[in-house]
């Protein structure tokens, strides 16, 4: 048997419990209506499976949002945060750390210099514990989350979609998008994990609740 038709089997395989009804040119579903893998409680799922991942996570009340990013800057001994443009200026704490603001666009190397980055996010996935930025206002273009060392995203709660379809009907396509599940990490051949290769080593998420 060939490739193609090894393929073409797992298809067909996959499509037996479809009702014959159904075409691939039929009109969608409507918005919502799927069995939800999530139950009833997704800010905790979402909180879970993005701790399976390494990620440090914290739910607190919008009013303690900065305190939470002070507390993880102070965890990790940071000591220059970079801030994106749009980034609201009460999640912003204050502390022994130098403020590098990216209106005027830092350097790759002023960025790899820095220890910390805090966004904002556009949407999370609760099965899944992603977070996804499109880079707009407070979440600063793809660099700032890729050359410091540690990652810290707020995430509101009304902001976590159960799945990824739903996730996906919240964003615009043409935006560019980057999906965080955890911090960076990487195998070689005999599965040793190194973390902070392609990314942040430390990744923090602070879900604050809805106000």
């Amino acid at each position: 048997m060939s490739g193609r038709d090894t393929v073409l089997r797992a298809v067909r395989n996959a499509l037996t419990d479809v009702p014959r009804s159904e075409n691939p040119g039929g009109p969608p579903p409507p918005h919502g209506h799927r069995n939800d893998p999530t139950g009833p409680d997704i800010v905790e799922l979402f909180s879970e499976r993005t701790a399976e991942y390494r990620a440090t996570v914290v739910r607190v009340p919008a009013a303690r949002a900065a305190a939470a990013v002070g507390d993880a800057l102070a965890r990790t001994g940071a000591r220059a945060l970079v801030v994106p443009p749009g980034l609201p200026a009460d999640v912003i704490p204050e502390g022994p750390w130098t403020l590098l603001d990216d209106t005027l666009p830092l350097t790759p190397g002023q960025l790899d210099a820095a220890d910390a980055v805090l966004t904002t996010s556009a949407t999370a996935i609760a099965v899944t514990g992603t977070v996804i930025l499109d880079h707009g206002p407070g979440q600063g273009r793809r660099a700032l989350t890729l050359l410091p060392d540690q990652h810290i995203c707020l995430v509101r709660e009304d902001q976590i979609a159960p799945d990824v379809p739903e996730a996906l009907s919240r964003l615009d396509p043409y935006q560019p998008l980057t999906l965080v599940s955890g911090p960076s990490a990487t195998s070689d051949i005999e599965l040793d994990r190194v973390e902070g290769v392609h990314g942040p080593r430390t990744l923090d998420i602070i879900v604050v609740a809805a106000t």
